[in-house]
């Protein structure tokens, strides 16, 4: 196969990766018609991360925070979108191989973001649920939802615990918004599914590594989720680090011995760098060391941004936050330098702004951390609801996201409980020879 790419004139700029950092550079770089670019990633797709965790838990639909990449550059006649898998640069011929080939650039920026970091463990990797896509969100979805039905049919108390039961192991945003959310459909929504069932007996435990909950938070964020936690009776483990889980039994080398089928890993995250860069320029976590500019060290022409990229910067010694801000400011700022290069300006060096943060708990419960101002409750949960809406991709997003929410908050209800499995080309046609044989 072959990229099957035009050439032309212009500077070629690819961009790998299309979460938040690699979409905003190349809505902004795009705007120039003096340049190509070429934007590549392995799904067809940029996807809303913050709110995979609402997906998992059937609140809103994988549709709505999902949104086309041709859509969003349909009348770009400049980009060129690839879906395809990159396996590695060559700085001397100045390209990258991939699936359909290798691909040649005069610019390339890697913005591959990170994936779930199980420090080794591969138990663990084998056997927890993670939450980094929006498929492994409905994997999480499928399978809670599978062992309630499951749980119906067991005969021994034993087995029903250990199916209803859930484990969430990180106690950072994602893991606090997880079990918030799964108190409150243990509250409100599952015994309605299945009255059968004792929802006493379902215990959610959260374990954290670390003494504090929210850890990158302030303190009255921290005290505040473990209060609204501890009130929805989420049973809270932290200084607690996980090192085993065989399927039944979560362990953690202090000693600590939980029953559950369903152990899901929010507790890190290391970044996806290139084969072929220098292995100098790889540093703690995976991540690429870049200069003021996103230029990875040692190389003129390559650049690196988001959560695989480490760069140096005031109290930001190891990097900046892996999170969405660090990564769409990143994205804009080397749009606006390569604009700059390109008119004989000098490119202007990279200052973080550091926006905030912000974590819901469930229900008329969050925690908000703004530069000049802390606050948590019903404000900060509808300050969360309007910032997380606001910063989806499409209108139509928006609206079907805002819908779900009014939906749930007004019926206390979710609708889209349902267990979607996935089934391949190949094993349709199997079946359907294996029918015509009997026939």
């Amino acid at each position: 196969m072959l990229p099957n790419i035009p050439h032309t004139d212009f500077k070629r700029v690819i961009i790998i990766g299309a979460g938040f950092g690699g979409l905003a550079l190349a809505r902004e770089i795009a705007k120039r018609e003096d340049l190509q670019v070429v934007l590549i990633d392995r799904n067809n797709y940029h996807q809303f991360q913050p709110l995979f965790y609402q997906v998992a838990m059937a609140g809103i639909e994988p549709s709505s925070i999902s949104f086309p990449l041709r859509k969003v550059f349909q009348s770009k006649k400049n980009v060129h979108i690839r879906i395809t898998e990159v396996h590695s640069v060559n700085p001397e011929r100045k390209s990258i191989q991939t699936d359909l080939g290798e691909i040649t650039f005069d610019y390339l920026v890697i913005a591959t973001g990170a994936s779930t970091n199980y420090f080794g463990m591969k138990e663990i990797e084998e056997r927890a649920i993670p939450m980094k896509t929006v498929s492994e969100a409905l994997a999480l979805r499928n399978r809670i939802l599978q062992n309630f039905e499951d749980a119906l049919s067991v005969d021994n108390d034993d087995q029903r615990e250990g199916l209803m039961s859930v484990v969430v192991v990180g106690g950072g945003p994602t893991g606090v918004e997880l079990s918030g959310t799964l108190a409150e459909m243990r509250h409100f929504i599952l015994p309605k599914d299945y009255p059968e069932l004792d929802f006493k007996s379902m215990q959610i435990h959260l374990l954290e590594g670390s003494k504090d909950l929210l850890g990158v938070m302030s303190p009255e964020a921290s005290a505040k989720s473990r209060k609204y936690l501890e009130d929805m009776g989420v049973i809270i483990h932290t200084e607690q680090v996980v090192t085993g889980f065989d399927g039944k039994y979560v362990t953690t080398k202090q000693g600590l011995r939980l029953r559950s089928d369903n152990l899901v890993w929010a507790a890190g995250v290391k970044a996806n760098p290139l084969n072929g860069l220098n292995p100098e320029v790889i540093v703690r976590g995976g991540r690429i060391k870049v200069d003021e500019y996103n230029r990875v060290q040692g190389y003129d022409n390559i650049f690196a941004l988001g959560d695989v990229a480490s760069m140096t910067e005031g109290k930001w010694e190891n990097g900046h936050p892996q999170l969405a801000q660090p990564a769409i400011q990143q994205g804009k700022a080397l749009a606006r330098n390569v604009w700059r290069v390109m008119d004989g300006k000098k490119a202007i060096p990279f200052v973080y702004k550091d926006l905030g943060s912000m974590a819901t708990v469930g229900r008329n419960r969050a925690v908000v951390d703004l530069p000049f101002w802390k606050f948590q409750g019903f404000f900060a949960w509808l300050t969360w609801m309007f910032v997380h809406l606001m910063s989806i991709i499409g209108v139509k997003n928006r609206i079907m996201t805002l819908i779900n929410w009014i939906w749930s908050y007004a019926t206390y209800d979710q609708s889209l409980r349902l267990i979607l499995r996935s089934k391949t080309i190949a094993q349709i046609v199997d079946k359907e020879e294996k029918n015509t044989e009997v026939v």
